[in-house]
């Protein structure tokens, strides 16, 4: 049985015994990226194996069987061109990031919240609101991380001030990154793969924000009265030289890379790299007539290579899936139930598998559904990874930074809250698209 790849001719592997073979090495590697904590192996290295040799069988079983190659040589150059466009603009945005942190940016936040002197329900609300606003521009991910790292430094010992907390950052940063291309990978890949236009991506801030709104409110109620204790003698700390030219340089270079794609049809990955160029020659023109070296390619060293060979793996593998033919059988869902079902479902999944290989997933199914519905599965995918501590990045990232006290069971005594603000994320989205029809209709 074969189907038609792009004009190429296909297996329909998924009705062999090969192609559940395939199934099964896809379980089993995913067994270990999920269970990551329990053999403290890097998520990255069972996701790359897996991967790489998914793809190594397809080639062995197509070269012993004598078949065609035309659809699986299709097949890899989508597939490479879909990586790499991910995996230069990911680059570009970690390496701001590092610049911004070697300029003490984040240091300058963090101590400005230390010295503040407000209460923890304060403390509560003003991370939350930052995770929220931070995450749409530097990725749900490393919002996360440093909002934690300033939780941590905050207060280390009062765990029923941190869990919620933590909470509250988690389901920002990913609330928040829902309704920005740059804010989550799931949204980055939905725009890449023109499921909407960065404008699109915008109207889904009232969706986020009022079911962010519910769950931080419902949270906050189990946020204890008083106040950490303030440090006192610290140093101030200051942003150093260059750090607020290079905050503006990433919002020319988020501009570039939005104008680059909706006017010029080039790959948002092209304007980040035209970012970080700029980038570059700022650091050499600091060194050179103002003895401040930024050290942008200490920076670059820093990017976290494991996330992007972690996004390479998880990419591929669900790459050799669709080659298998799987996802085409699961496209039918959206014909056999709604697509509104789907695309919720789509967000409980998320909870459970991790949002990025599910929303690959949805993509490379591409089932035939209208921009409100891609917006729907935009929202769910990465609303929906909250549910559960691990279901995100921004989760994972936290449980690491908060060891021992932001964990699995911690956070599931409070998933209700984090249930009630998806539903109430899809209830505003429905009102919105469904009922009043206010976006863009194509």
């Amino acid at each position: 049985m074969t189907r038609v790849e792009d004009g190429a001719h296909a297996v329909d592997l998924a009705v062999e015994p090969f192609g559940w073979l395939l199934l099964v090495i896809f379980i089993v590697g995913y067994y270990f990226i999920a269970a990551e904590e329990k053999y403290h192996i890097n998520k990255a290295k069972p996701a790359l194996f897996t991967g790489t040799f998914m793809f190594m069988l397809l080639g062995g079983y197509y070269a012993f069987n004598g078949l065609d190659f035309s659809s699986f040589d299709v097949e890899i150059a989508h597939l490479i061109l879909e990586i790499a466009e991910i995996f230069f603009f990911l680059f570009v945005a970690m390496t701001f990031i590092e610049a911004l942190i070697e300029r003490n940016v984040f240091d300058a936040l963090k101590e400005k919240l230390l010295s503040s002197g407000y209460d923890y329900k304060k403390l509560f609300w003003v991370t939350g609101f930052l995770a929220f606003f931070i995450s749409p521009v530097a990725d749900n991910l490393t919002t996360a991380l440093i909002l934690s790292t300033v939780l941590i430094t905050i207060e280390r010992n009062n765990k029923a001030f941190l869990v919620p907390a933590a909470i509250n950052i988690v389901v920002a940063a990913n609330a928040g990154g829902a309704w920005s291309p740059f804010g989550d990978i799931t949204t980055l890949m939905a725009w890449s793969a023109g499921k909407g236009t960065f404008v699109d991506f915008l109207f889904l801030f009232p969706a986020s924000i009022v079911g962010w709104g519910i769950t931080a409110f419902l949270l906050s109620r189990f946020v204890p009265e008083g106040s950490p204790k303030k440090i006192e003698g610290a140093e101030p700390v200051h942003i150093h030289k260059g750090g607020k030219v290079i905050i503006a340089l990433g919002v020319f270079t988020i501009a570039s890379a939005v104008l680059g794609k909706q006017l010029m049809h080039l790959p948002p990955m092209w304007g980040m790299l035209f970012g970080l160029s700029l980038l570059q020659l700022y650091a050499y023109t600091l060194k050179k007539y103002h003895d401040h070296d930024i050290q942008i390619y200490k920076s670059v060293s820093k990017v976290e290579n494991d996330t992007l060979l972690f996004f390479f793996g998880i990419l591929a593998a669900v790459g050799a899936l669709h080659f298998a033919g799987f996802l085409a059988h699961a496209a039918h869902l959206y014909t056999m139930f709604s697509p509104t079902s789907v695309n919720i479902g789509v967000g409980f999944l998320s909870a459970i598998v991790d949002n990025v290989p599910v929303m690959s997933a949805v993509l490379k199914a591409s089932p035939d559904i209208p921009l409100a519905q891609w917006m729907l599965v935009t929202l769910t995918a990465g609303v929906g990874g909250s549910m559960i501590s691990f279901g995100s990045a921004a989760g994972v990232g936290v449980m690491g930074k908060l060891k021992g006290v932001y964990t699995f069971g911690a956070h599931m005594k409070y998933s209700w809250t984090i249930v009630i603000g998806y539903f109430v994320s899809i209830a505003v989205w429905y009102a919105q698209y469904e009922i009043l029809g206010l976006y863009i209709k194509p």
